[in-house]
C-alpha cells in the first residue's frame, strides 16, 4: 500500500466499524453511506476506506486475536485498523500509535495461526457447525468464503447483447471477461464503480453473482408461461426470469416485505421488464388464491446465507445457531405452503445461497417424502471453492395425477 494514509480516511473507516459492529448496521449501506457523505473524496480514498472496511470486519477475530483487541476498549478499532494494516506488510502512520508493537503483532501470528476459527475469522461455533456438516471439505469452503468477490454483471437481453454490452463497456474503458458457464454473465477485471455507466442507467446490466444467475434458468422457463417469484425480495432473479421470458406470459413477483417490492418496481420500469407483477404477501389469501395456477415457481428462500460470506463479511458476526434454526423452520413452511401454487405438471425451484446440507438437501428429502405427488428431477450445489458465491438449488416437479 503505497499511498499515504491521511486522518480522514482512519476517521472514516473507524465510524464506519462503530455503526457495524456497535449499531448493527449492514457493512454494505454502512460504507455506501460513508461514501456518499464525502463526495470530493478521490478514487484511490474511496477505494481503500471501502476495501479497508471490509476486510478488517471481515478478519475481525484475527486482527483482535493478533492485535490483542478487547472488546471494552474504546480505541479498539483504531487499534484493530492499526494491527490489519502491520498484518498487511503496511506502515502504519506514526501518528496511529494505538495499540501493541509490531513485533508483538508478528509474534502471536506464529503462535494463534493453527487455530482454524482464528485463522479463517469466525465464531468458533460457526467452524463447529461447518465441520459437521461438511466435514473434510470446510476448510477449503471455509477458506474460499474469505477471498474478496468477484464483480459480476448480468446482460439485460430484454435490452442488449452480452457482446454489445462488452464493446459499450470496453470504450469506457472496462474491461470484462465472459463465462461459459452463464450466458449472459460478464466478470469485470477490475473493480470499478459501474453503477454510474450511463450503460447501467439505461437498464443493459444488473450486478449479480455468477452461481446466482443459474437458478433463473435451472426453473426452465418459457415465453408465454405464468410464473411466480414467491420470495421475490428486490427482485434480481425475477429480473432475470422476466429476461428468459422475452416479456412475455405473466410473472408475478411476492415477498412479504412491501420495500423491497418497490425496489423492484424501480428497477423493472429501468430494466424494461413489462411483464411482472409485484404483490405484498399481506394474508394467508395472497397464496389461497394463486393454488394450483403456476406453471413455474420460484422459491429463492430465506436462509443462513453461509454460502455468501464473502460479499457479506459482517453476516458471520451477526449469525448465530438459534436465527439459522429458525430459517430451517420458515424454509419448511415456505415450502409446504407455496409448493400449492403449481399446477399440476408444473415445476418448482427451491433454492438457497447457503451451502449447509440441512438448509439445502435435507429439507428437499423431507418435503418429497411427505408429499408423494412432487418428483426431484434436478438438483445443483455450487461451492464457493468453485469461485463464486455458494448456492443450491433443486428442480421438483409436480404430477398430473
Amino acid at each position: 500500500m503505497s499511498q499515504v494514509i491521511h486522518h480522514n480516511q482512519i476517521n472514516a473507516i473507524e465510524e464506519a466499524l462503530q455503526l457495524i459492529f456497535q449499531e448493527g448496521k449492514y457493512a454494505d449501506q454502512v460504507i455506501e453511506s460513508t461514501l456518499k457523505k464525502n463526495p470530493k473524496w478521490g478514487s484511490r480514498d474511496r477505494r481503500f476506506i471501502a476495501e479497508t472496511t471490509y476486510d478488517v470486519v471481515r478478519w475481525w477475530r484475527w486482527i483482535s486475536s493478533c492485535g490483542e483487541v478487547k472488546d471494552d476498549d474504546e480505541k479498539k478499532f483504531l487499534k484493530a485498523i492499526r494491527t490489519w494494516l502491520i498484518l498487511q506488510g503496511s506502515e502504519a502512520p506514526a501518528w496511529l500509535d494505538e495499540g501493541i508493537s509490531s513485533e508483538k503483532i508478528l509474534a502471536n501470528i506464529q503462535k494463534l495461526e493453527s487455530v482454524r476459527a482464528l485463522r479463517e475469522s469466525i465464531p468458533d461455533w460457526l467452524d463447529e457447525l461447518g465441520e459437521k456438516e461438511l466435514g473434510e471439505s470446510w476448510d477449503k469452503e471455509l477458506h474460499a468464503l474469505n477471498e474478496q468477490a468477484r464483480v459480476v454483471l448480468r446482460v439485460n437481453t430484454l435490452k442488449a447483447s452480452r457482446y454489445v454490452l462488452q464493446q459499450a463497456l470496453k470504450q469506457s474503458e472496462i474491461e470484462a471477461e465472459t463465462l461459459p458457464q452463464c450466458a449472459d454473465a460478464l466478470i469485470l477485471q477490475k473493480r470499478v464503480n459501474i453503477f454510474q455507466q450511463p450503460v447501467f442507467k439505461q437498464g443493459w446490466f444488473e450486478v449479480q453473482d455468477a452461481s446466482s444467475q443459474l437458478v433463473a434458468p435451472f426453473l426452465d422457463v418459457h415465453p408465454g408461461m405464468r410464473v411466480i417469484d414467491a420470495c421475490a425480495g428486490a427482485g434480481g432473479k425475477t429480473l432475470h426470469l422476466a429476461s428468459l421470458m422475452q416479456n412475455k406470459g405473466q410473472l408475478i413477483a411476492l415477498d412479504t416485505e412491501g420495500w423491497k417490492l418497490q425496489e423492484l418496481r424501480h428497477r423493472m420500469r429501468r430494466a424494461g421488464a413489462g411483464v411482472i407483477e409485484t404483490r405484498t404477501i399481506d394474508s394467508t389469501k395472497v397464496i389461497k388464491r394463486l393454488q394450483e395456477s403456476a406453471d413455474r415457481v420460484l422459491l429463492d428462500v430465506p436462509c443462513s446465507g453461509l454460502g455468501v460470506l464473502r460479499r457479506n463479511p459482517d453476516a458471520k458476526w451477526k449469525l448465530n445457531l438459534e436465527y439459522i434454526e429458525r430459517m430451517k423452520k420458515l424454509q419448511r413452511e415456505i415450502l409446504e405452503r407455496y409448493s400449492q401454487m403449481v399446477k399440476a405438471g408444473g415445476k418448482l425451484v427451491y433454492a438457497t445461497c447457503s451451502i449447509l446440507h440441512s438448509e439445502n438437501q435435507e429439507q428437499v428429502e423431507q418435503f418429497l417424502s411427505a408429499h408423494k405427488g412432487f418428483l426431484l428431477e434436478e438438483e445443483k450445489q455450487i461451492f464457493p471453492s468453485e469461485g463464486f458465491d455458494g448456492f443450491y438449488m433443486a428442480r421438483i416437479s409436480r404430477s398430473n395425477v
